[in-house]
């Protein structure tokens, strides 16, 4: 089995993948933002549409998305007061300052098993490098260093669909249930309460961001009601700040999930909140990019009716741009302690999450945990021990 699985190489894993977009650590967090916006989603891809941020040499310092451009705007001093001038610092002010959300170069020629373990000992996603050569991207470079060139990411994803694909080989495990192999977690659960205010979630989404995971929205009794996660922010655009910075939690899953078409009042009550608040330069930047997009509508108007119905429904349920692929208007995706572990990396595959939160059947379908792409992978690295 090990001789099996660990004769491949990093980049068997990688054949077809798309360079990822990147800029320097210079560029502006507008410029980022922008980028992201007009980037093609990479559904295909797994890891999308987060940019890669080089620096000299154009060695990856980092991935940034749409959520972490919220974030800082969201956190950072005086970012709300002033989001033009904080949306022109630099890329560099938006990665965290812990390592946490590690990108780790890796080379293409290693095995599987040291990117098994490189993302297991704190990687959030692996760079490979990429060159030119023959009729397509190919797979190259040397060790070591942070040399030039494009990459591609290798996932979580990408790992588990591997030992997926190979599943018969474990099959001592792979019918045992979640809760039998100890990975439903429940004390690194992150949540909320519906009616708290969006703003005090912030904290939460940069550790779910470091993680791949999500916010739980979890009412008083306990029972999921939604999630906030980096997916679901990556449908909207840098004004997106100004509802976490007014919304209570309810009202941002209704606001994300109507991202282009938010129901009206949510939309006042986004207004109203910056004017309460002071906020009066994030209010004309809402007010700016709202005129924007009637702009754009209305430059359509010659469309046939086909066209026109399919761009209001574009415009009312957008499709997520996000790291991790999904679109907003999915539930969250659930499972049960008593769910095999095939059908658990199964279910992630096919709804592109890198987690799935647990409900217990027994306590009233009460959340009880979270099973990550991270602790699945575990299992697999113990069996090749």
């Amino acid at each position: 089995m090990a001789v099996r699985l660990l004769a491949n190489e990093v980049s068997d894993l990688c054949i077809g993948k798309p360079a990822v977009r990147s800029l320097p650590l210079s560029a502006a967090a507008g410029d980022l933002a922008a980028a992201l916006r007009r980037g093609p989603q990479q559904a295909a891809g797994g890891a999308a549409a987060c940019v890669a941020v080089v620096g000299p040499g154009r060695a990856v310092a980092g991935r940034l998305g749409l959520a972490d451009v919220l974030c800082f705007l969201c956190a950072a001093p005086g970012a709300l007061a002033h989001p033009t001038a904080a949306l022109s610092k630099p890329a560099s002010a938006l990665l965290p300052k812990d390592g946490a959300g590690e990108v780790r170069r890796v080379d293409p020629r290693a095995s599987v098993l040291e990117a098994l373990d490189a993302v297991l000992s704190g990687a959030q996603v692996l760079a490979v490098p990429l060159r030119s050569g023959g009729r397509r991207k190919q797979l190259g470079g040397g060790g070591g260093g942070g040399g030039g060139g494009d990459y591609c990411w290798l996932t979580q994803e990408d790992l588990v669909r591997y030992f997926l694909n190979s599943i018969s080989l474990f099959s001592h495990v792979a019918g045992r249930s979640v809760s039998s192999l100890g990975l439903v977690r429940a004390d690194d659960l992150l949540t909320v309460r519906p009616h708290e205010a969006a703003l005090s979630a912030v904290p939460l989404l940069r550790r779910a961001i470091a993680t791949e995971t999500a916010v739980a929205v979890v009412d008083d009794g306990g029972h999921l009601v939604g999630e906030i996660s980096p997916a679901l922010l990556a449908s909207c655009d840098e004004t997106a700040a100004a509802a976490i910075a007014t919304l209570s939690v309810a009202d941002l899953m209704a606001y994300v999930d109507y991202f282009g078409a938010p129901p009206e009042h949510i939309l006042r009550a986004v207004k109203a909140g910056l004017k309460s608040k002071g906020l009066d330069a994030m209010l004309e930047l809402v007010e700016n990019e709202a005129v924007s997009s009637f702009a754009f509508s209305s430059s359509s108007t010659s469309s046939s009716s086909d066209d026109e119905a399919h761009g209001r429904a574009a415009r009312l349920r957008r499709p997520s741009s996000g790291s991790y692929g999904r679109r907003s208007t999915e539930e969250p995706v659930v499972c049960s302690p008593a769910s095999s572990l095939v059908a658990v990396m199964m279910q992630a595959l096919a709804h592109r999450a890198s987690y799935l939160w647990v409900l217990d059947e027994d306590d009233d379908c009460r959340l009880a945990g979270i099973v990550t792409f991270a602790d699945v992978l575990t299992v697999f690295r113990e069996q090749l021990q």
